[in-house]
């Protein structure tokens, strides 16, 4: 009988563990052992070893002291660091680094713009990037082919994107656009009632010279012009104060969304991502390398992530999701899908039910584990697709262990499958979760 020791006090943890056990796998499970431990465990004969954390410096640290300890033996360690990843892959043999994103995002993607294929993903046949769409199995095997963002996806994005340049996506880009095209109205103003004494250059140079307070033009002794001189120092001082406070709040904001450029609010075509955890931020990744607009929302404004994504150049808004405003906010309305990538699966419900009421025909994807809410909120409307992000990653994980590594995991009615690259059917498990009273 084979030996399998799992390392993590997570529920994927526990669901491999089950996974394991149903298939007559001795399982030894740790929660958070110590060096001394692991050491322990694996003198007692060991045919492999899964870590399964949320923190990627201690699932490092692990994976290194498994390595040490026997070398050689089979590892499977779940890290969403991709730099970490190679790293390990490079120095450790034997070893296979994945995270559940990884495994998880391309069913995801296949719920949110392609319903009709189990899961869309990126080929590792090539060299170039392309995309290939995996089919749900007949006869034990499923159809694979090259898949490409619909056409009319794409030019809504496109649209969507374009439309959202300069607008305003809260109070505070209000403020700070309202001022700036205050400045530059009083400037134009200016500009054409010095036109009628001085040349268009000398007009706009006294034009912003009195818009920057610089110094003002000697005007005709005219009640109009005298009147107007008054009323454009007053609207200067204004503008100018508006448009000083929305830089401050945009600068002190962390500059997730911009007015102008690649990190706008779409207004159409585009897909909503709640959640900016590891699940999300890999999702809007790969909705962009898919040409599919996407903005973000993230409720904790100290998020690691949003740091990544405004290098990403994806939009994220911060703020309460399950709040219909919010939902607005991120155009909802006009979207193509919402998913409700959290890792809080009550939330995620929240987020569903706020979705169905802001816009009712737009398609919902929650992230699921192993939450009895989900099937519980299921059972009495229907709130949307639902990806178990955990059992995918246990089936993955089991499958990795006891044999060939799947291609991909796919779910199909109340089953797990595991695929290789052919299509055919390495393994099934079952789609609802296994508990484990480890």
């Amino acid at each position: 009988m084979q030996h399998i020791v799992v390392i993590g006090h997570t529920d994927v943890g526990r669901r491999a563990c089950a996974a394991l056990r149903s298939r007559d796998v001795r399982t030894t499970h740790l929660d958070d052992p110590t060096d001394a431990e692991i050491t322990a465990a694996l003198a007692a004969g060991v045919d492999g070893v899964v870590v399964l954390l949320h923190d990627d410096i201690r699932a490092l640290r692990y994976c290194l002291v498994v390595a040490h300890a026997q070398r050689g033996i089979r590892i499977f360690v779940a890290i969403f660091d991709r730099t970490a990843r190679a790293q390990i892959e490079s120095v450790i043999p034997n070893c296979v680094v994945l995270s559940p994103s990884a495994i998880a995002v391309p069913t995801i993607v296949a719920e949110a713009i392609a319903p009709e294929h189990a899961s869309v993903r990126r080929s590792t046949s090539s060299s170039i990037e392309e995309w290939v769409a995996i089919d749900k199995p007949v006869d034990g095997r499923a159809r694979i082919t090259t898949f490409e963002t619909p056409s009319r996806i794409r030019a809504r994005g496109w649209w969507g994107r374009l439309r959202g340049q300069l607008r305003p996506y809260d109070a505070g880009s209000a403020v700070l656009l309202g001022g700036a095209l205050g400045l530059i109205l009083v400037i134009i103003i200016d500009t054409l009632v010095g036109l009628r004494h001085e040349s268009l250059l000398r007009a706009l140079y006294d034009a912003a010279r009195t818009t920057a307070t610089i110094s003002s033009p000697d005007l005709p002794n005219e009640p109009a012009y005298l009147i107007w001189g008054f009323v454009a120092a007053l609207l200067v001082m204004g503008f100018t104060a508006a448009f000083a406070a929305g830089i401050v709040q945009h600068l002190l904001s962390g500059r997730r969304v911009s007015l102008i450029g690649r990190r706008v609010v779409p207004r159409a075509g585009h897909v909503v991502v709640v959640g900016m955890g590891q699940v999300g931020l890999r999702l809007a990744q790969e909705f962009r390398a898919l040409g599919i607009a996407v903005v973000g929302i993230e409720r904790d404004h100290q998020a690691p992530s949003l740091v990544i994504a405004r290098d990403l150049s994806i939009p994220v808004l911060v703020g309460d999701a399950a709040s219909r405003r919010m939902l607005r906010r991120a155009g909802l309305s006009r979207a193509i899908a919402v998913v409700a990538a959290g890792s809080e699966e009550r939330d995620n419900i929240a987020v569903a039910i706020s979705a169905i009421a802001v816009a009712p025909s737009v398609p919902v994807v929650l992230r699921a584990g192993a939450d009895d809410a989900i099937d519980e909120t299921r059972s009495l409307f229907h709130i949307g697709a639902v990806v178990d992000v955990n059992g995918l990653t246990a089936a993955f994980v089991v499958q990795a262990m006891l044999g060939e590594i799947p291609y991909a995991v796919i779910l199909e009615e109340e089953s797990l499958l595991t695929l290789d690259d052919a299509g055919m059917t390495l393994s099934s498990s079952p789609g609802s979760p296994m508990r484990c009273t480890c």
